[in-house]
Parts: structure tokens; C-alpha cells; sequence
């Protein structure tokens, strides 16, 4: 449980947090920078209602389309993960663009321009390497050849962005992808970026969840004048609906055979109970038991209609979250309601991981 804000007294480095969710990303800056979050913006209230109840103390800015960053309290680290819908691989890979969830990048980009924070922290799927990012024409320019053809999965080079995933904006003649698009808008406000790509299974959880973490540092005063360029327009409206509400996206799912190779490896030891329960997955389950000294709950629950549904303890459990964070019943959530703040969410551990590598190739 974060500890209460007493302004007082803490002389903790504060946080702002975007897209909150239910605060893992939030636990995650917490723990590595000794930090404390003094305000959120969650627009999806029964989310908000999860957030409030573990920082009691901090304010739902809101919309954060609609904030007036002028009248915000400062922080020293601004942390968020912009919608994901529009990058993600299950998706139409929109990318960064006019009118889109992912789009809304464009304000948290503006906060910090506003804000000026230390440290920025960002977190994303794996589609952040792969979407492209569409400039808007400027008035009166006609010349679209700086956008990709229209987003398709499949063959990068198909969509006109660089073929190498690795090769971020070298070629100026392509359009960025979307993680390129990114550092680039850091890079204009003038801070240096470092970036990592890894999965959840890194810490041990049982499934491969992989998450792009961005930590940038402000590493020059803010001149006068000086600020991100106005590259990506009016962009998307977080009251849109997300085109994607899967628990699990296909590229987060556990891969045919890992569990097998790690019995081959003698790497993990799951006893006759535990291999008649969950299968070819006791070895991961039993790793992540031991990794939160917490038996894995049911992982289903049968709906009115007699159909197995995914029953939100258990996907708590898989992301390390404290028994009752989203389930509580002092929440008032429903099933879905429960399922909708955990799905698409980070894990704590998996964050902090991330972050503190990228803080120590920093120091």
C-alpha cells in the first residue's frame, strides 16, 4: 500500500502520473526513485475509484485533454503509459495519428514540455516498435509522401517504414515508427532518453506480457523558446472507445513449449498436484508462487450462463498486484469492471525492472 502524502513532512520526490490505471506503473516509480505520487488523471472512473483508494491523498486531474498544466502542482517525475490500442500488433496499427487513442501521446508530450520534470517514465506494448507515426500535412501542403500506406499487419516495408526494428529514423526519407516518433518529441524538449523491451516472464510471472519502458532525464535547463515541435497535430479525444478489449492480446499469451523446455532444462520442479491442475504450465505457475509466496487462486469462474469466464483474482495474482487491489469488494466493482482495470496493465516488478536497468545505464 503507497504510503499517505503528508506535504509536510515527505520530502520524497513527487509524481504525476498519466493514464493511470490501477497504478502499477505508479508502484513501479515509486520503488525505484523513493518517490510519492501526488496527483493521477484516469478518465475511466471505476479505474480512478482503484487508484483513489490506494493514494487517498492524491487528486484525478482528469481528462487530460482538458488540463490546464499552468495550475498543476510540479512534479520531478511524470510517468504514464498512453493508450495502446492504436500500436498495438492485435490492432489496426493506426500508430501515432490524428484521431487516435495512441495519439493522445501528443498531450502527455505537451505536459512535459509544460511541466519540466526531472525524470519522464514511459511504458508501452511491443507494437511501439512496429506502428508508424503519421504526421499531419501541414496547411496548404498537398505532398503525402512523408505518411506510410495504410497500416496492415504484416511486412513492415509494406507500410513504408524502415524494415529493421532496431533502425529508428535513420533514413529521413521514412516515415518513424511509432517508439521512434517518441524519443524524437523527447529528444526536441531536450531530454536524453534510454529505452528497454522486455517481458514479464524477465521476473519471473508466468506469461511473456513484454512492455516497451522509456525513462528519460532532463539534462539541460529549458531556454526560452525551446520546446517539442509541432509535428503531430490536434490528435485524438481520450473519450474515444478502445477498439480492443481482449484480456490478453495474442503477442502477451505463453508460447507453445517454453514450459516444456524448462522441464527439459530441470529448471523448475512442480509436484503431481500442481501438474494435474495447470498442465504444461504448473512449472511457470509454481515459479510465480514462489515469487509472490501466494498459491496461483482459480483461474476461471462460471458466469450465470454456465460458461467459464477468467476470474479477476487470479489475473490479479498473475500481475504480483496485492490480494484485493482491483477485487475488493469495498471497490464496488463489477466482474467486468475488474477485468476491464487489470487487462491491459503493467506489472509492478516487471516496471521496476525495467526502470531501475535503464537508471543505472544512467548514472
Amino acid at each position: 500500500m503507497p504510503k499517505t502524502n503528508d506535504h509536510k513532512s515527505d520530502h520524497r520526490l513527487r509524481v504525476g502520473s498519466l493514464f493511470s490505471g490501477y497504478g502499477g506503473l505508479d508502484l513501479a516509480v515509486e520503488e525505484v526513485f523513493d518517490a510519492r505520487t501526488i496527483w493521477f488523471s484516469e478518465i475511466n472512473e471505476p479505474v480512478a475509484r482503484v487508484f483513489s483508494h490506494h493514494w487517498p491523498d492524491a487528486p484525478n486531474l482528469g481528462d487530460i485533454t482538458t488540463i490546464d498544466w499552468n495550475t498543476v502542482e510540479p512534479v520531478d517525475v511524470l510517468c504514464g503509459g498512453f493508450p495502446c490500442q492504436d500500436v498495438s500488433t492485435v490492432g489496426k496499427m493506426a500508430g501515432l495519428a490524428p484521431g487516435t487513442r495512441s495519439g493522445l501521446w501528443a498531450h502527455m508530450a505537451t505536459a512535459i514540455e509544460k511541466m519540466q520534470p526531472q525524470w519522464v517514465v514511459i511504458e508501452n506494448v511491443r507494437g511501439l516498435l512496429s506502428a508508424p507515426a503519421i504526421r499531419p500535412a501541414p496547411e496548404g501542403d498537398e505532398d503525402e509522401r512523408r505518411n506510410p500506406e495504410p497500416a496492415t499487419p504484416g511486412d513492415a516495408t509494406l507500410r513504408g517504414v524502415e524494415p529493421d526494428p532496431w533502425d529508428l529514423g535513420d533514413q529521413p526519407a521514412r516515415p518513424l515508427r511509432a517508439l521512434g516518433a517518441v524519443l524524437g518529441d523527447l529528444a526536441d524538449l531536450r531530454y536524453d532518453a534510454q529505452w528497454i523491451g522486455l517481458p514479464a516472464s524477465a521476473v519471473g510471472a508466468p506469461h511473456p506480457r513484454f512492455r516497451i519502458l522509456i525513462l528519460a532525464n532532463r539534462t539541460l535547463p529549458n531556454p526560452p523558446r525551446l520546446g517539442r515541435r509541432a509535428r503531430w497535430g490536434e490528435l485524438g479525444s481520450s473519450q474515444s472507445a478502445a477498439r480492443d478489449n481482449r484480456l490478453e492480446s495474442p503477442d502477451h499469451r505463453p508460447r507453445d513449449g517454453a514450459e516444456e523446455a524448462a522441464y527439459a532444462r530441470g529448471d523448475l520442479l512442480a509436484d503431481r498436484e500442481l501438474l494435474q491442475r495447470w498442465g504444461r504450465h504448473a512449472p511457470a505457475i509454481a515459479q510465480w508462487e514462489r515469487t509472490t509466496g501466494r498459491l496461483a487462486p482459480a483461474p476461471a469462474i462460471v458466469n450465470e450462463g454456465n460458461s467459464p469466464q477468467p476470474a479477476p483474482a487470479f489475473v490479479e495474482w498473475l500481475m504480483g498486484l496485492e490480494p484485493g487491489w482491483v477485487t475488493s469488494p469495498s471497490l464496488g466493482l463489477t466482474h467486468a469492471q475488474q477485468l476491464t482495470a487489470l487487462g491491459n496493465g503493467v506489472l509492478p516488478a516487471h516496471a521496476v525492472a525495467g526502470v531501475r536497468a535503464l537508471r543505472l545505464s544512467d548514472a
